[in-house]
């Protein structure tokens, strides 16, 4: 498990080795198309007007949703010189299960009772954007600020089809985030990077929390072609008072990343 520490090291030790920088940093556009093992664990409730609040759901005990997968993701960045570059990703996360429940739960309107199978739908998509300014520059890596936004699309469906229960909500939190990403090639062809990111916010009956954490390292096979292997950790806890969800979101996903990168 990669912890908050690991990755502000990992960020500072590429400070020192930038003064004996030799090489140009010169791609402008990259594009990594990857595979990323999860590890997930999701909290959940949705509370009602009627009922009041609602049951505390464990997504992977309660309704049986895997609680490991593996998702296609991708990433990349448009550089517009050596001190701007925006950064981006989109993978999808989305789970469904079928099962029956070993306990009474109250989900939104509806409470759905021990031992009824209940079919549990939770679509997931994160895109990722995020700008970076360098504030250390070298010829062979940099450190910059990152400032973006995360955004979490959400819609969670609880159903029991021969009763006709249904219960369905819908979050999209636009998460604001701030970081530091940083880059250093060792050589020609193998390059660290690192990123943390974090934030917590308040507003408009919305109140959430954010930390993202990426280690990762690649190493160019040939011109403008590279393999890596990285690790990615996030942590996103949602409050929310709204229409389509009164309620909170509290989920966790980390795990490996193995991609292709291509810069050109």
């Amino acid at each position: 498990m990669l912890s908050k520490p690991s990755v502000v090291i990992g960020l500072l030790l590429l400070v020192p080795a930038w003064a004996c920088a030799q090489s140009e940093l010169d791609d402008r556009f990259s594009i990594s198309l990857g595979a990323f093992f999860t590890d997930r664990d999701t909290d959940t409730r949705l509370d009602s007007d009627v009922l009041g609040g609602g049951t505390e759901i464990d997504f992977e005990d309660d309704l049986g949703l895997d609680s490991s997968d593996s998702v296609f993701r991708l990433d990349g960045h448009y550089r517009f010189n050596q001190k701007h570059r925006v950064n981006f990703s989109v993978f999808d996360l989305s789970r469904h299960s079928s099962t029956a429940i070993q306990r009474d739960i109250q989900y939104g309107d509806e409470i759905f009772s021990i031992d009824t199978v209940v079919k549990a739908n939770f679509d997931l998509r994160i895109y990722r954007l995020a700008y970076t300014y360098s504030i250390m520059q070298r010829d062979n890596g940099y450190l910059g600020v990152t400032l973006g936004a995360h955004i979490a699309d959400s819609k969670i469906g609880l159903a029991e089809q021969n009763l006709g229960q249904s219960e369905i909500s819908e979050i999209t939190a636009p998460l604001p985030v701030i970081g530091l990403k940083g880059e250093y090639e060792f050589s020609d062809r193998l390059t660290l990077s690192a990123t943390g990111e974090f934030f917590a916010v308040e507003f408009d009956n919305v109140d959430g929390s954010l930390i993202d954490l990426y280690l990762g390292i690649d190493y160019q096979v040939i011109e403008h072609v590279a393999v890596g292997l990285g690790f990615n950790s996030v942590h996103i806890d949602v409050d929310a008072t709204k229409n389509d969800f009164d309620g909170s979101l509290d989920w966790r996903y980390k795990g490996a990343l193995l991609f292709f990168k291509f810069d050109f």
